[in-house]
């Protein structure tokens, strides 16, 4: 299939690409798994004890967690490409 600017198969990669960075993304927030640190891995901090029973393989604390989860809803959609009409401009 004629793809104009584009060659055969490059919208078929770039879906794929898509999806994999998606799935990627999600299997890094499904969470942490092993063995609980006693210790926040940014700030240092003391984790409670009931978090790292709560959360086997927890890193880090509330505070930073917070602070992480606040930073990924900021994520905007990814366009690898560019439109048509972005490139002529």
């Amino acid at each position: 299939m004629a793809g104009g600017w584009t060659r055969d198969g490059a919208v078929s990669e770039q879906i794929e690409a898509s999806i994999a960075d998606e799935l990627a993304r999600l299997k890094a927030r499904r969470g942490p798994t092993g063995e609980s640190a006693k210790y926040c891995i940014e700030c240092e901090e003391e984790i409670p004890e009931r978090r790292r029973e709560l959360v086997p393989g927890v890193k880090l604390c509330v505070a930073c967690q917070e602070g992480r989860d606040g930073a990924d809803m900021d994520r905007g959609g990814i366009n690898r490409r560019g439109s048509k009409g972005s490139q002529m401009k």
